[in-house]
């Protein structure tokens, strides 16, 4: 049963006649509009998740009548369509009207009849028949679902054995997905995995927008040496104390991670803390493996600190604030036990460097100087910009990278003529990473589009049921190990479209837990081997280079234990906090 009551019917009504609604066996210009029968057919079709399809093929046929009608139409990005027909008076009354949707990776097209309802118009002798139709469309294992998963963990199997560029490996996945629903897809349907529209609408334009504008602005604050001198301030500061000079190096590594990406932060950090442990006689390892895990666990406190909490907050919406209310406090405790791990044990290496060291002691042989302050002020005035943005972004329903576009924007028109903008865009823009994202966001929505991802969400679904807790679980530890194997930016592109379906499901968890919970399984557990985060891999190769390789086994030997207590400190958190 349909409730319209008599505004409505107006409204429709005259949006059918203004629209131009199609006019079946007869010239529409010879139809008296006001003695016309007009058809008006919506609804919006959906899967077993509820969430919208677009792109399926919605076939209106109208039988039985002096002017039959066959029209097809695609739904829209909210799965809505829309038919509207005008037949000349007494044509509609005794048709058969029959709906009919199909795509492939779905079950045989569903087709029903409709009953519409009609409505006598007030002063109009014309009839408006109105009919909605919301369908669902079930999953079936088509060959698109097998082709989707098997590209999928190719892409996956070439990042995490490192056998080509995770450029390439994503760019090659998106390529044979749409290579084979262009070429094949034509000629059997069931081989159209993605159209060209859906893969563009799902490259996320604020996270490459929001990646490329904080680019910008670390490539000219590394212009000023800042990063450099702080952590030469830590070594003055400390007067040789070696432990207080690790926390502090940590401290310094996390904060500057919480800002920075967590790659250029180490990329700053390692070549001041290589000269300030060999002054000391230390092993840089022993300063360079705490400050790479402290920049795991920065990076994880904050929406633009590490590219898994961009990601999560692009997809939900989630402002600056939710991430640093809900992330800040349990990494700070994770922050506090991880400091206290690695120096009991370095213990014995800070003790003996500490014995090494006198008042007289020769300091690291560079000057740590910032030379052009005017360039320092500008950068510190547009981080603060961009930082207000990002905290205010939320209440100003402002994507993240708009702020961070903002930030730079201001930054690179108050420096001038100081930086070359084109050797910036050259050198310090990182187009393969952007590029990468891009690819990975085709891949991720073929496998949607196809329901691989609907299937490992109803897979994970079964496992935990209805318990928040079980569900929580789940989520945070194996994403810790699996970021800890392969890396954590494919795997947060996959899991997003699942933690959206479980938060909307499970019982309890439509505060955003499980959100959180990825974030910290994602971002922490890259800590526990050497390729769990980009970071890692970046300070070893540092480290190879400067005479001091550090071997898988040793970073799985040194970080593993701390990455499991940081877990487990996030899992009685947030089972403490959120649930």
């Amino acid at each position: 049963m349909f409730i319209i009551d008599r505004k409505s019917i107006r409204i429709v009504f005259l949006l059918v006649v203004l629209l131009g609604a199609r006019v079946p066996g007869a010239d529409a210009g010879t139809i008296d509009a006001l003695n016309a029968e007009n058809l008006y057919v919506s609804g919006r079709i959906v899967n077993s998740h509820g969430e919208a399809i677009p792109d399926v093929s919605v076939t209106l046929t109208v039988t039985e009548t002096d002017a039959p009608v066959k029209e097809t139409i695609l739904t829209d990005e909210s799965g809505r369509y829309e038919f509207k027909v005008l037949f000349p008076a007494g044509r509609l009354q005794k048709a058969r009207i029959l709906l009919e949707a199909r795509k492939s990776a779905y079950a045989p097209s569903v087709r029903i009849s409709l009953l519409p309802i009609r409505a006598s118009i007030d002063a109009l002798a014309s009839s408006l028949y109105l009919a909605e139709a919301n369908l669902t469309l079930m999953r079936v294992a088509s060959p698109a679902l097998w082709i989707s998963g098997a590209v999928l963990l190719f892409v996956y199997v070439m990042i995490g054995f490192e056998l080509v560029h995770r450029t390439l490996a994503a760019l090659t996945g998106a390529a044979l997905l749409l290579g084979c629903s262009y070429l094949v897809g034509p000629f059997y349907p069931e081989f159209k995995i993605i159209s060209f529209e859906i893969a563009a609408r799902a490259v996320d334009l604020n996270v490459i927008l929001l990646l490329f504008s904080m680019m910008m602005i670390v490539g000219v604050c590394e212009k000023t040496g800042m990063f450099q001198w702080l952590a030469h301030r830590c070594y003055r500061i400390s007067g040789g104390r070696v432990p207080l000079l690790a926390a502090g190096l940590m401290i310094l590594t996390a904060v500057t991670s919480s800002l920075l990406d967590n790659v250029t932060t180490m990329l700053l950090i390692i070549p001041v803390t290589i000269r300030i442990a060999r002054s000391l006689g230390l092993n840089p390892i022993a300063l360079m493996v705490p400050e790479v895990f402290a920049s795991n666990v920065g990076g994880t406190a904050t929406l633009i600190g590490d590219p898994p909490n961009i990601m999560i907050g692009s997809y939900t919406g989630l402002s600056f604030l939710d991430f640093g209310l809900n992330l800040g406090p349990p990494c700070l405790l994770v922050m506090a036990v991880s400091v206290i791990y690695f120096l009991l044990y370095y213990a014995r290496d800070y003790r003996d460097a500490g014995k090494a060291f006198d008042g007289n002691h020769s300091e690291p042989a560079i000057d740590f100087t910032i030379e052009d302050r005017r360039l320092l002020f500008f950068c510190l005035v547009s981080l603060a910009i961009t930082i207000a943005l990002f905290l205010l972004h939320g209440m100003l329903e402002m994507a993240p990278g708009i702020a961070a576009l903002i930030g730079a924007t201001v930054l690179l028109i108050s420096v001038g003529r100081r930086v070359d903008i084109v050797e910036l865009l050259e050198t310090k823009v990182e187009w393969s990473s952007l590029v990468f994202f891009a690819a990975l966001f085709t891949v991720i929505a073929a496998a949607q589009e196809s329901g691989l991802i609907h299937l490992i969400a109803d897979g994970v679904k079964s496992v935990s049921g209805d318990s928040l807790i079980v569900a929580v679980l789940m989520i945070l530890w194996v994403s810790a190990l699996a970021s800890a194997i392969i890396d954590n930016i494919p795997y947060t592109a996959t899991m997003l479209p699942v933690v959206a379906y479980l938060t909307a499901t499970v019982p309890g968890a439509q505060n955003g837990v499980l959100w959180w919970a990825l974030a910290m399984g994602a971002c922490l557990g890259g800590n526990g081997t050497l390729i769990g985060a980009s970071a890692n891999v970046v300070t070893a190769g540092m480290a190879e280079k400067a005479g001091h390789p550090i071997s898988f086994v040793k970073y799985l030997r040194i970080c593993l234990p701390p990455m499991i207590l940081s877990i487990a400190v996030c899992t009685i958190w947030i089972l403490g906090m959120e649930v």
